[in-house]
Protein backbone atom coordinates (compact mmCIF):
# COMPACT_ATOMS: atom_id res chain seq x y z
CA UNK A 1 0.00 0.00 0.00
CA UNK A 2 1.09 3.56 -0.67
CA UNK A 3 1.93 5.71 2.28
CA UNK A 4 -0.76 8.20 3.25
CA UNK A 5 1.68 10.53 5.01
CA UNK A 6 1.81 12.93 2.11
CA UNK A 7 1.70 16.64 2.92
CA UNK A 8 -1.71 18.13 2.19
CA UNK A 9 -2.01 20.71 -0.55
CA UNK A 10 -3.68 23.00 1.99
CA UNK A 11 -0.45 23.33 3.98
CA UNK A 12 1.59 24.92 1.16
CA UNK A 13 2.06 28.60 1.94
CA UNK A 14 1.08 29.90 -1.54
CA UNK A 15 -2.18 27.92 -1.29
CA UNK A 16 -2.79 29.16 2.26
CA UNK A 17 -2.21 32.80 1.29
CA UNK A 18 -4.29 32.68 -1.91
CA UNK A 19 -7.14 30.88 -0.15
CA UNK A 20 -7.08 33.33 2.76
CA UNK A 21 -7.05 36.29 0.36
CA UNK A 22 -10.06 34.80 -1.43
CA UNK A 23 -11.90 34.49 1.90
CA UNK A 24 -11.07 38.09 2.74
CA UNK A 25 -12.30 39.22 -0.68
CA UNK A 26 -15.62 37.49 0.04
CA UNK A 27 -15.91 38.97 3.55
CA UNK A 28 -14.77 42.36 2.31
CA UNK A 29 -17.46 42.35 -0.36
CA UNK A 30 -20.23 41.99 2.24
CA UNK A 31 -20.64 45.74 2.80
CA UNK A 32 -20.96 46.69 -0.90
CA UNK A 33 -23.14 43.62 -1.57
CA UNK A 34 -25.60 44.63 1.17
CA UNK A 35 -25.74 48.26 0.07
CA UNK A 36 -26.33 47.14 -3.52
CA UNK A 37 -29.04 44.78 -2.23
CA UNK A 38 -30.87 47.73 -0.66
CA UNK A 39 -31.03 49.33 -4.10
CA UNK A 40 -32.05 46.13 -5.92
CA UNK A 41 -34.79 45.27 -3.42
CA UNK A 42 -35.72 48.98 -3.05
CA UNK A 43 -35.41 48.92 0.71
CA UNK A 44 -35.35 52.37 2.30
CA UNK A 45 -32.96 53.18 5.15
CA UNK A 46 -35.92 53.53 7.53
CA UNK A 47 -37.51 50.20 6.55
CA UNK A 48 -36.22 48.05 9.41
CA UNK A 49 -38.69 45.14 8.90
CA UNK A 50 -37.65 44.62 5.27
CA UNK A 51 -33.97 44.87 6.24
CA UNK A 52 -34.54 42.09 8.77
CA UNK A 53 -36.22 39.93 6.13
CA UNK A 54 -33.33 40.46 3.71
CA UNK A 55 -30.79 39.64 6.41
CA UNK A 56 -32.78 36.58 7.45
CA UNK A 57 -33.12 35.26 3.89
CA UNK A 58 -29.37 35.64 3.42
CA UNK A 59 -28.50 33.57 6.48
CA UNK A 60 -31.09 30.87 5.95
CA UNK A 61 -29.44 30.38 2.56
CA UNK A 62 -25.95 30.59 4.09
CA UNK A 63 -26.86 27.99 6.70
CA UNK A 64 -28.12 25.56 4.07
CA UNK A 65 -24.92 26.09 2.04
CA UNK A 66 -22.62 25.54 5.03
CA UNK A 67 -24.40 22.32 6.00
CA UNK A 68 -24.27 21.03 2.39
CA UNK A 69 -20.62 22.04 1.86
CA UNK A 70 -19.61 20.59 5.22
CA UNK A 71 -21.46 17.33 4.57
CA UNK A 72 -19.80 16.93 1.16
CA UNK A 73 -16.33 17.59 2.59
CA UNK A 74 -16.77 15.22 5.54
CA UNK A 75 -18.65 12.70 3.35
CA UNK A 76 -21.43 12.36 5.90
CA UNK A 77 -24.55 14.29 6.81
CA UNK A 78 -23.80 16.91 9.45
CA UNK A 79 -26.45 16.55 12.15
CA UNK A 80 -26.10 18.12 15.60
CA UNK A 81 -26.12 16.04 18.76
CA UNK A 82 -29.16 16.56 20.98
CA UNK A 83 -26.94 18.20 23.57
CA UNK A 84 -25.65 20.69 21.00
CA UNK A 85 -28.90 22.53 20.30
CA UNK A 86 -28.45 24.79 23.32
CA UNK A 87 -25.05 25.87 21.96
CA UNK A 88 -26.52 26.45 18.50
CA UNK A 89 -29.35 28.61 19.86
CA UNK A 90 -27.03 30.69 22.07
CA UNK A 91 -24.58 31.14 19.19
CA UNK A 92 -27.36 32.18 16.80
CA UNK A 93 -28.38 34.94 19.24
CA UNK A 94 -24.93 36.51 19.04
CA UNK A 95 -23.39 35.53 15.69
CA UNK A 96 -26.43 36.00 13.46
CA UNK A 97 -29.40 37.68 15.18
CA UNK A 98 -27.52 40.27 17.24
CA UNK A 99 -24.58 40.88 14.94
CA UNK A 100 -26.51 41.20 11.70
CA UNK A 101 -29.43 43.16 13.10
CA UNK A 102 -26.91 45.94 13.76
CA UNK A 103 -24.74 45.20 10.70
CA UNK A 104 -27.63 45.66 8.26
CA UNK A 105 -28.86 48.72 10.19
CA UNK A 106 -25.43 50.33 9.98
CA UNK A 107 -24.99 49.85 6.25
CA UNK A 108 -28.32 51.57 5.63
CA UNK A 109 -26.97 54.65 7.43
CA UNK A 110 -23.23 54.87 6.73
CA UNK A 111 -20.73 54.29 3.95
CA UNK A 112 -19.17 50.94 3.08
CA UNK A 113 -15.69 52.31 3.82
CA UNK A 114 -16.68 53.46 7.30
CA UNK A 115 -18.48 50.20 7.97
CA UNK A 116 -15.47 48.10 6.93
CA UNK A 117 -13.05 49.97 9.18
CA UNK A 118 -15.33 50.06 12.23
CA UNK A 119 -16.29 46.41 11.80
CA UNK A 120 -12.61 45.49 12.18
CA UNK A 121 -12.90 46.52 15.85
CA UNK A 122 -14.36 43.05 16.48
CA UNK A 123 -10.84 41.69 16.01
CA UNK A 124 -9.71 43.74 19.00
CA UNK A 125 -12.79 43.35 21.20
CA UNK A 126 -12.63 39.54 20.94
CA UNK A 127 -9.21 39.09 22.61
CA UNK A 128 -10.06 41.67 25.28
CA UNK A 129 -13.26 39.77 26.15
CA UNK A 130 -11.39 36.45 26.06
CA UNK A 131 -8.61 37.73 28.33
CA UNK A 132 -10.40 39.95 30.85
CA UNK A 133 -14.06 38.87 30.99
CA UNK A 134 -14.30 35.18 30.12
CA UNK A 135 -10.72 34.37 31.21
CA UNK A 136 -10.24 32.04 28.24
CA UNK A 137 -6.58 33.00 27.92
CA UNK A 138 -3.93 34.85 29.86
CA UNK A 139 -3.32 38.54 29.09
CA UNK A 140 -0.52 38.97 26.54
CA UNK A 141 1.41 42.19 25.92
CA UNK A 142 1.58 41.59 22.16
CA UNK A 143 -2.19 41.28 21.87
CA UNK A 144 -2.79 44.34 24.03
CA UNK A 145 -0.41 46.38 21.87
CA UNK A 146 -2.17 45.12 18.75
CA UNK A 147 -5.57 46.12 20.18
CA UNK A 148 -4.25 49.58 21.09
CA UNK A 149 -2.81 50.10 17.60
CA UNK A 150 -6.03 48.92 15.96
CA UNK A 151 -8.31 51.12 18.07
CA UNK A 152 -5.96 54.06 17.45
CA UNK A 153 -6.47 53.54 13.72
CA UNK A 154 -10.26 53.54 14.10
CA UNK A 155 -10.25 56.68 16.26
CA UNK A 156 -7.87 58.39 13.81
CA UNK A 157 -10.27 57.59 10.97
CA UNK A 158 -12.91 59.76 12.67
CA UNK A 159 -10.50 62.60 13.34
CA UNK A 160 -9.52 61.90 16.92
CA UNK A 161 -11.26 61.27 20.24
CA UNK A 162 -12.99 64.68 20.19
CA UNK A 163 -14.93 63.71 17.04
CA UNK A 164 -16.64 60.90 18.97
CA UNK A 165 -18.49 63.45 21.13
CA UNK A 166 -19.06 66.21 18.55
CA UNK A 167 -21.74 64.57 16.42
CA UNK A 168 -19.43 63.04 13.84
CA UNK A 169 -21.01 59.62 14.29
CA UNK A 170 -24.57 58.34 14.75
CA UNK A 171 -25.92 55.33 16.58
CA UNK A 172 -27.88 54.12 13.55
CA UNK A 173 -24.73 54.24 11.43
CA UNK A 174 -21.29 53.95 13.00
CA UNK A 175 -22.66 53.08 16.45
CA UNK A 176 -24.65 50.16 15.06
CA UNK A 177 -21.55 48.78 13.34
CA UNK A 178 -19.65 48.95 16.63
CA UNK A 179 -22.50 46.98 18.25
CA UNK A 180 -22.24 44.43 15.42
CA UNK A 181 -18.51 44.13 16.06
CA UNK A 182 -19.19 43.53 19.77
CA UNK A 183 -21.62 40.71 18.97
CA UNK A 184 -19.03 39.28 16.55
CA UNK A 185 -16.41 39.31 19.31
CA UNK A 186 -18.74 37.58 21.79
CA UNK A 187 -19.72 34.95 19.21
CA UNK A 188 -16.05 34.24 18.51
CA UNK A 189 -15.51 33.49 22.19
CA UNK A 190 -18.64 31.31 22.22
CA UNK A 191 -17.35 29.28 19.29
CA UNK A 192 -14.06 28.75 21.13
CA UNK A 193 -15.98 27.36 24.12
CA UNK A 194 -18.71 25.44 22.27
CA UNK A 195 -16.39 23.81 19.70
CA UNK A 196 -15.06 21.64 22.55
CA UNK A 197 -18.44 19.91 22.51
CA UNK A 198 -19.48 20.04 18.84
CA UNK A 199 -18.07 20.33 15.32
CA UNK A 200 -17.73 24.11 14.63
CA UNK A 201 -19.06 23.63 11.08
CA UNK A 202 -22.26 22.11 12.50
CA UNK A 203 -22.51 24.92 15.04
CA UNK A 204 -22.16 27.66 12.44
CA UNK A 205 -24.27 26.05 9.74
CA UNK A 206 -27.26 25.46 11.99
CA UNK A 207 -26.96 28.73 13.87
CA UNK A 208 -26.90 30.62 10.54
CA UNK A 209 -30.11 28.81 9.56
CA UNK A 210 -31.95 29.32 12.86
CA UNK A 211 -30.79 32.91 13.26
CA UNK A 212 -31.83 33.64 9.69
CA UNK A 213 -35.30 32.21 10.29
CA UNK A 214 -35.73 34.38 13.40
CA UNK A 215 -34.65 37.56 11.58
CA UNK A 216 -36.87 36.78 8.57
CA UNK A 217 -40.04 36.08 10.53
CA UNK A 218 -39.55 38.97 12.95
CA UNK A 219 -39.28 41.26 9.92
CA UNK A 220 -42.35 39.64 8.36
CA UNK A 221 -44.41 40.04 11.56
CA UNK A 222 -43.33 43.71 11.74
CA UNK A 223 -44.79 44.27 8.28
CA UNK A 224 -41.72 43.98 6.09
CA UNK A 225 -41.62 42.69 2.53
CA UNK A 226 -39.01 41.23 0.22
CA UNK A 227 -39.89 41.79 -3.42
CA UNK A 228 -37.68 40.33 -6.17
CA UNK A 229 -37.90 43.05 -8.81
CA UNK A 230 -35.32 41.52 -11.17
CA UNK A 231 -32.95 38.59 -11.72
CA UNK A 232 -30.31 40.73 -10.03
CA UNK A 233 -32.18 40.34 -6.74
CA UNK A 234 -31.86 36.56 -6.90
CA UNK A 235 -28.19 36.69 -7.89
CA UNK A 236 -27.40 39.20 -5.16
CA UNK A 237 -29.11 37.10 -2.47
CA UNK A 238 -27.35 33.91 -3.59
CA UNK A 239 -24.01 35.73 -3.56
CA UNK A 240 -24.61 37.16 -0.09
CA UNK A 241 -25.38 33.66 1.15
CA UNK A 242 -22.20 32.36 -0.48
CA UNK A 243 -20.12 35.10 1.18
CA UNK A 244 -20.72 33.55 4.59
CA UNK A 245 -20.90 29.91 3.51
CA UNK A 246 -17.99 29.88 1.06
CA UNK A 247 -15.60 31.97 3.13
CA UNK A 248 -16.41 30.15 6.37
CA UNK A 249 -16.02 26.69 4.79
CA UNK A 250 -12.71 27.51 3.10
CA UNK A 251 -11.35 29.24 6.22
CA UNK A 252 -12.31 26.16 8.21
CA UNK A 253 -10.36 23.93 5.82
CA UNK A 254 -7.29 26.14 6.23
CA UNK A 255 -7.58 25.96 10.03
CA UNK A 256 -7.91 22.18 9.84
CA UNK A 257 -4.58 21.71 8.06
CA UNK A 258 -2.55 24.63 9.48
CA UNK A 259 -1.69 26.19 12.83
CA UNK A 260 -4.35 28.72 13.84
CA UNK A 261 -1.85 31.59 13.99
CA UNK A 262 -0.67 30.97 10.40
CA UNK A 263 -4.22 31.41 9.10
CA UNK A 264 -5.70 34.00 11.46
CA UNK A 265 -2.80 36.41 10.96
CA UNK A 266 -3.90 36.79 7.33
CA UNK A 267 -7.15 38.31 8.58
CA UNK A 268 -5.45 41.71 8.37
CA UNK A 269 -6.35 41.63 4.66
CA UNK A 270 -10.08 41.69 5.48
CA UNK A 271 -10.59 45.42 6.21
CA UNK A 272 -8.31 46.29 3.28
CA UNK A 273 -10.57 44.36 0.93
CA UNK A 274 -13.68 45.91 2.49
CA UNK A 275 -12.38 49.43 1.84
CA UNK A 276 -11.10 48.67 -1.68
CA UNK A 277 -14.30 46.93 -2.77
CA UNK A 278 -16.46 49.71 -1.31
CA UNK A 279 -14.42 52.20 -3.31
CA UNK A 280 -14.76 50.09 -6.47
CA UNK A 281 -18.45 49.14 -6.34
CA UNK A 282 -19.97 52.01 -4.32
CA UNK A 283 -17.97 54.92 -5.72
CA UNK A 284 -16.46 55.77 -2.33
CA UNK A 285 -12.94 56.34 -3.66
CA UNK A 286 -12.58 59.84 -2.22
CA UNK A 287 -13.20 58.58 1.29
CA UNK A 288 -11.25 55.34 0.84
CA UNK A 289 -8.08 56.88 -0.58
CA UNK A 290 -7.73 59.99 1.55
CA UNK A 291 -4.49 60.20 3.53
CA UNK A 292 -6.33 59.78 6.83
CA UNK A 293 -8.23 56.71 5.66
CA UNK A 294 -5.09 55.01 4.33
CA UNK A 295 -3.16 55.64 7.57
CA UNK A 296 -6.14 54.43 9.64
CA UNK A 297 -6.47 51.30 7.53
CA UNK A 298 -2.75 50.55 7.90
CA UNK A 299 -2.99 50.87 11.70
CA UNK A 300 -6.10 48.67 11.85
CA UNK A 301 -4.46 46.01 9.67
CA UNK A 302 -1.23 46.18 11.70
CA UNK A 303 -3.28 45.76 14.87
CA UNK A 304 -4.97 42.62 13.51
CA UNK A 305 -1.55 41.27 12.47
CA UNK A 306 -0.06 41.87 15.93
CA UNK A 307 -3.04 40.31 17.73
CA UNK A 308 -2.81 37.11 15.68
CA UNK A 309 0.88 36.71 14.83
CA UNK A 310 2.68 34.11 16.85
CA UNK A 311 6.39 34.75 17.33
CA UNK A 312 8.22 31.46 17.09
CA UNK A 313 11.11 30.93 19.47
CA UNK A 314 14.29 29.71 17.85
CA UNK A 315 15.85 26.73 19.54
Amino acid sequence: MKSSNRTSLWTYMPVVVLSAVFCCVLWGSASPAIKIAYELFRIDASDTPSRLMLSGARFVLAGVMVIIFGSLISREALIPKKTSWKYIIILSMFQTIGQYYFFFMSLANTSGVRGSIINASGNFLAPLIAMFILRLEAPAAKKLIGCAVGFAGIILFFGGISSLTEGGITFAGEGAMLCAALFYAISGCCIKIFSKHENPVILSGYQFFIGGLVLFFVGLIMGGSLVFYSAGCYLNLIYMGFISAGAYTLWGILLKYNPVSRVSVLGFINPIMGVLLSALFLGEGNEAFSAGSILSLLLVSLGIFLVNYKFEKKS
